[in-house]
């Protein structure tokens, strides 16, 4: 008589809170590391300070009154360049996904422009806007667009022939079609975009913060490099890497909200 098999036990899956956890502490290890080095004198205060002398400069500008304001100004700019850039990519690849006349007459310029380096657009950019706010927040705008563009006009021509096909079996009108299936299934190309220009509208952010300005984390940075403040450099590079932690953290929870309906969504355990 066969033996029945043993039962094998369920693998057990990490809390989503347990896997959080897990993704800070390589972070932690290489700060605690650091700070060993620093106290040692194996690194050089005026080359890298110890992450103690950082957060103690952190608190004496926040005490100041200068690091919130300068942190505030940074994300505003960031934030009205992101809506703007954001929406005129979406829009531009939304024609370009739909229609092979509108790539034909907006893709090649588009290609063209977003092939530019920002430094090299820069003397334009004070040439037009001089040095006030609208130089600044056009850089972070025009870095955004691109991203957000390629990664729409890539999730409305994935979309599978077969579920507009369906749709037209099912008698959808064209507007219903695009409303339910075509943006839906272009949805987590174009979130992915998000993502990309989230990082990419910081480092606009920062190329146009170094020049002409006289507020912003970028201008806190280059103020302290002419008095040899490395402390204060520190400070902006671990406020650009936490803002964009932070950044990423958000788009991901957005894409759980919107993308809930979506099999390779609905159970992801990332933070």
């Amino acid at each position: 008589m066969a033996r029945e098999p043993t039962p094998v036990a369920p693998r057990r899956r990490r809390s989503p809170r347990a896997l959080r956890w897990l993704s800070w502490l390589v972070p932690a290890l290489v700060l605690l590391v650091w700070e060993a080095l620093a106290r040692v004198g194996w690194l050089e205060p005026q080359v890298l300070p110890a992450p103690s002398r950082v957060a103690a400069t952190a608190w004496e500008l926040t005490l100041q009154g200068r690091l919130p304001h300068d942190l505030g100004v940074s994300l505003l700019r960031a934030a009205v360049g992101f809506v703007i850039g954001g929406s005129i990519g979406f829009t531009l690849g939304t024609l370009v996904g739909f229609s092979r006349l509108a790539e034909a007459v907006l893709d090649r310029s588009i290609q063209m422009v977003r092939a530019i380096p920002f430094l090299a657009l820069l003397p334009l950019v004070i040439v037009w806007f001089g040095v006030d706010e609208g130089g600044k927040i056009f850089l972070v705008a025009l870095g955004v667009a691109f991203p957000v563009y390629i990664n729409t006009v890539l999730g409305i021509r994935q979309v599978d022939p077969k579920l507009l096909e369906l749709g037209r079996v099912l008698g959808l009108s064209t507007p219903r079609l695009v409303r339910r299936i075509v943006l839906p299934g272009a949805l987590p190309s174009v979130l992915t975009g998000v993502r990309y220009a989230l990082a990419t509208a910081w480092l606009a952010l920062v190329v146009a913060e170094t020049v002409a300005t006289s507020a912003g984390i970028g201008f806190l940075a280059m103020d302290a490099r002419e008095f040899l403040r490395t402390d204060v450099i520190v400070l902006a590079v671990l406020i650009y890497a936490l803002i964009g932690v932070a950044a990423d953290a958000i788009a991901r929870a957005l894409e759980r909200r919107l993308l809930a309906w979506h099999a390779n969504y609905a159970a992801d355990p990332r933070p």
